[in-house]
Parts: C-alpha cells; structure tokens; sequence
C-alpha cells in the first residue's frame, strides 16, 4: 500500500523529533532509522505519492467531468441589419431599411456534463496507471535499501577509525616512557643524541597517525548523520561493538547465502519496466478504435433591454443531451510508425530484464568473492600486527638492557604501526565487502 500524505507529513515528523537530541543507537537501529528518514528516502517517498496522486488523475478522467458556465453581455450599439422593406407598397420609399434583433442586455448561464463511456486507451491506461503506483512503490524501496547500505557503511566506518585511534593510542605511552628514559641516559652520556631523535621521531609519527584516525573517525560521523538524516552535529552513541559485528553468525555466513533473483527489487523494477512497455504498445493498438461519449447540458437565458434579470422577462431554458462517437480512419501511417517503436521497446525491456538478472548474480559472486578474499587478509593482518607486537616487545626489551640499538627499535616500532594501519585497512575492507554483499544478495 502507498503511503498517503499524512503519513509522509508523519515521516517529516518524526526525522525532526529524531533531530531534537542526542543518538544513541545500535547497528540495526541506525539501518532502520536510515530508511524512515534519510534524505533519499523522504525524497523518494514523495516521488512515490506523486505516483499514486498520478495514478488517480488517469482514473478520473474516464469519471464524469462537469463544467460550469456564466456569461454577461451589454451591446453599447445593438447590431444593426438591413432587411428586404416589406412595410411600404413596391415602387416606394427604399427597398432595404435598417433593423436591429436583440436587446442590449443578455445573460446566460449553465452547466455540462461530459462522460466518457468507451475509449480503449483509458481502459489501457488504467492498467498503466496500477503499473505506476507499483514503479513508485519499488523505487521507494530502492531507496531504503541504499539507506540501509549507506548506513551501515558509515557506521562501521566510525568503529573503524574509532578503533585504530585506539590501536595507535596504545603505543603512544610507551613511547612517551622511552624518550624519557632515553632522554636521561643521553644526559648520562651513555647514549648519542641520535637515538634520542629516532624515538622522537617515532612518537610524532604515532601521534600524527592518532590525528590522522580521529579525524577519520569525525568524518565517518558527519555521514553517518548525513545517512541518518539527523542534522550535522547531533550526538551520535554507537552501542555496537566492532569486534561484535565482526563475529556476529548473520554477517559471517552471508557469503554462504544464496541469491534468488525473483525476488530482487533491481529485478522487480526491470519486469516492471517490461510491463508498463507492453501497455504503452498496447495503447498505440487500441488508438484506432473508436471511442464514444456523452454529453449532458443546461442552459438559462435571460434578455431584456435593460439590466433586470428576473424582472419582466425571465430566464428561458435550453437543454439537450447527445452522444459523440469520434472514429480514427486514416493517419497517415503515424498510428503504425508509433506502435513499432513501442514493440521495439518491449525487446528492449527484454533485453534490460535478461542482463539485470545476470547482473544481480555476477555483482553477488564478485561481492562473496571480495568479502571471502577480505576475510583472509583480515586473518593474515591480524596474525601479522600479533607478530609485530611480539616483536616491537622484544626489540624493547633488549633496547632497554642495552643489547639492541636504537635503531632496530624504532625499525620495529615503525613496522607494528604499519601492521596496525594494514590491519584497519583490512578490517574496513571486509566490513564494506560484507556491506556490498548483503546489498546484492537484497537482504537489507
């Protein structure tokens, strides 16, 4: 069922109660909050309720259509004609004299009814205009589904971020330690100023990588709002976990999930497509049949040579009824011309039905193939950031007796930073993969 005005006026309401204050949601909220009222979304479900208002007008016009009607007139100079002078005997006075036939003041008014009783394009049109309210209906589910997907993309992009500021975050303490310990042995004279600068150095970069995360994860929520369709600002509380979503069965097993074709919405909009082309050829066939109508009208009208209406001369009626047929004969070719290009149309919308569904199902193996393949590389990091944290542990250990340099120090300092970059890269990777998937295989 379409949704009705009040019920997008509702819509409207409820996005600007959502905007009062602050958020706090999980995945699956932001999802559903997405598709209630992102931009897209109110967009299209106005585009969906223009589909039924349009929907309606084509019925109404094969419903009785009334008109009314009024008229005034005041003739300054009455119209004046010559007439054949049957008054004076032949052979006197002049043959024509002047006559006038009216009165300077007449006023009418009425009403028509018109009602179509048989046009095959109307009959066609109806059946159109059922296609439409549905092509309306199935974008503004479209557009939910991108909602969803846009939201879901963003959230996991704040935890992302959010969660390799946090990685980072770790490192940063023990290097503060270090170049304060480095600092004093320095002091001491047990060390050269070049390791003191290595480790400075390494710190900086961590905290320009910190930077670099926070100010990822600030974007992340300026379009997770924009998703959401809360004004930019509002507080938003992510209540999911990353490392819940990342283990949750529903995700994990979506590249095990099958894809039905059917009942895609892509699919639905393509064999929609299809249909409202065999209507519009359809239309052009019954053009040359003939369409038949009736009419009903009333009339009242009033003359008088002075303006009195219902005084002395009253309102006289006029009315009649009759049926109008109009019957198509020759056009030309125009008729044929235009019902070949629709036919033409319909191979068309066979062609776009046949290389959608071909789409949807090469799109969804393309998609399980990323997110399986982002799935491995997301283990292969992780084990990889583990062993570069072992590592960076030992090399710190040694440093710090004084059986490693500074320099192998920060080497390994520097490679578990690239192992935790690598690791976010690769956990974001497989979060939009899974985000893809579940879109393709319309499960949103």
């Amino acid at each position: 069922m379409m949704r009705s005005t009040t019920t997008i006026i509702s819509l409207f309401a409820l996005a600007l109660l959502h905007a009062q204050g602050p958020l706090s949601i999980s995945l699956q909220q932001a999802m559903d909050l997405a598709a209630k009222q992102s931009y897209m979304v109110q967009g299209s479900a106005l585009e969906a309720e223009k589909s039924v208002q349009r929907s309606r007008e084509i019925t109404a016009v094969g419903l009785p259509q009334i008109n009314g009607s009024a008229q005034l007139q005041n003739f300054l100079d009455v119209p004046t004609q010559l007439i054949p002078n049957f008054f004076s005997p032949p052979g006197q006075g002049p043959e024509f004299i002047p006559a006038q036939f009216g009165v300077p003041w007449s006023m009418n008014a009425g009403l028509t009814l018109n009602q179509l009783i048989f046009d095959g394009s109307y009959l066609v049109g109806l059946k159109a205009a059922k296609e439409l309210r549905v092509q309306g209906q199935q974008a503004y589910e479209k557009a939910q589904v991108d909602a969803r997907n846009q939201a879901a993309k963003a959230y996991f992009g704040v935890l992302a971020a959010e969660e390799g500021a946090r990685l980072v975050g770790e490192s940063i303490p023990l290097l503060e330690k270090s170049i304060t310990e480095v600092t004093a042995t320095f002091n001491a004279g047990f060390l050269e100023q070049t390791d003191v600068d290595r480790i400075s150095i390494q710190l900086e970069q961590a905290r320009a990588q910190q930077r670099s995360f926070s100010q990822q994860a600030d974007v992340a929520r300026m379009l997770l709002a924009l998703a959401l369709g809360v004004p930019q600002g509002t507080p938003i509380t992510l209540t999911d976990g990353l490392q819940g979503i990342l283990e949750d069965p529903t995700e994990t097993s979506l590249s095990e999930q099958e894809l039905t074709t059917t009942s895609h919405i892509e699919m639905q909009q393509a064999n929609t497509i299809l249909g409202l082309s065999v209507l519009e050829n359809k239309n052009d066939k019954v053009k040359a049949l003939p369409s038949l109508g009736g009419f009903f009208q009333h009339q009242q009208v009033w003359n008088g040579p002075k303006f009195d209406p219902g005084g002395q001369y009253r309102f006289y009626p006029t009315t009649l009824w009759g049926l109008q047929l109009n019957v198509p004969i020759f056009s030309s070719g125009s008729r044929y011309h235009k019902a070949a290009q629709t036919k033409l149309a319909i191979e068309q919308a066979k062609i776009n039905q046949t290389a959608t569904e071909q789409r949807l199902i090469t799109v969804a193996e393309q998609n399980r193939s990323q997110a399986r393949t982002a799935m491995d590389n997301l283990r292969t990091e992780e084990r990889n950031m583990d062993l570069s944290k072992k590592i960076l542990d030992r090399t710190t250990l040694k440093f710090n007796t004084g059986s490693a340099t500074s320099f192998e120090y920060t080497q390994e300092q520097g490679n578990y930073l690239m192992s935790q970059q690598l690791y976010i890269q690769r956990m974001v990777e497989l979060l939009m993969a899974r985000a893809d998937l579940r879109k393709a295989l319309d499960l949103y």
